[in-house]
């Protein structure tokens, strides 16, 4: 296990790891680096973090044995590029991003086989650490996405190190990755921004949002998810996120034509056939 930790970037992904490595009894030191001088603030005074920085080539005292990128995914490789000369040779950098692709062997050449690429499946539509979870990661899915470069130890140090916070590992090429959860987590957020925007468009005479019904509130409440983040993840995962969206649009349109045609035993196959998907995930879930 290591011993210095350093998460960059402080909000609620990075705090909540914070969180969840005290809390599970870690005995280091974690560091905190984020340009938000507020995120580092809030998670002092939280106690998430032991000491922290605004200023990235402080890190180089720190010497941490492993970092972790917990900031939006665009800022990855800038951000490993500065680090790169900072860190000690022997250390290990992970993330929690939501797109690995490209992403992974770009941040590989610039940190060598220092870099294994991760992504815990959990999260809310909340940000900031305050709100930061220590139980977040507790019996969720973490995806690791090895490539013919990894170092096999450092990934099973970063296996374990789930593990400790009560994390499922899996592993997945970093291409699958991508194309997967461009579908189950890139697409229903696209979606609920986009519903979202569509009911701004239909208030001109009534303001539908005073009138939302539960089933509204709880699709959409991902659309309160933090915007800068998930800019970067669509266009980052730009290739997946559209053919998403285009198989989505092909589904939407079908169920357009059934109702504006008053078809209603197809209409009622459709949404029988939805309804038994949807309840046969339930196994897969956790």
């Amino acid at each position: 296990m290591p011993e210095r930790v350093l998460v960059v970037g402080v909000g609620f992904m990075g705090g909540s790891f914070a969180r969840a490595l005290k809390a599970s009894g870690f005995k280091g030191r974690v560091y905190g680096y984020d340009v938000n001088p507020e995120n580092l603030k809030k998670a002092l005074e939280l106690g998430l973090l032991d000491e922290g920085t605004v200023k990235i080539e402080e890190v180089k005292k720190f010497e941490p044995d492993l970092v972790m990128l917990s900031s939006p995914v665009r800022t990855f490789v800038p951000l490993a590029e500065r680090l790169a000369p900072l860190l000690p040779a022997e250390s290990t950098v992970t993330d929690q991003g939501s797109v690995k692709g490209k992403l992974v062997y770009e941040l590989e050449r610039i940190l060598g086989e220092r870099f294994v690429g991760g992504h815990p499946i959990a999260g809310t539509e909340k940000s900031g650490p305050e709100h930061s979870l220590a139980e977040l990661y507790r019996g969720k899915k973490v995806v690791l996405t090895p490539t013919e470069r990894t170092d096999y130890r450092r990934l099973e140090e970063v296996k374990r190190l789930w593990e400790r916070l009560g994390a499922k590992v899996e592993l997945m090429s970093p291409e699958l990755h991508d194309f997967v959860f461009g579908a189950v987590s890139h697409l229903p957020h696209a979606v609920a921004f986009a519903l979202v925007d569509a009911l701004i468009s239909l208030s001109d005479e009534v303001d539908l949002f005073r009138y939302p019904g539960a089933g509204f509130k709880d699709f959409t409440r991902i659309a309160k998810s933090d915007p800068v983040m998930w800019r970067d993840i669509f266009i980052t995962n730009r290739e997946n996120v559209l053919k998403a969206i285009e198989a989505y649009e092909a589904s939407l349109k079908k169920l357009k034509e059934l109702i504006k045609e008053g078809k209603l035993e197809e209409l009622t196959e459709y949404l029988k056939k939805v309804k038994l998907k949807r309840t046969e995930m339930e196994k897969w879930s956790g």
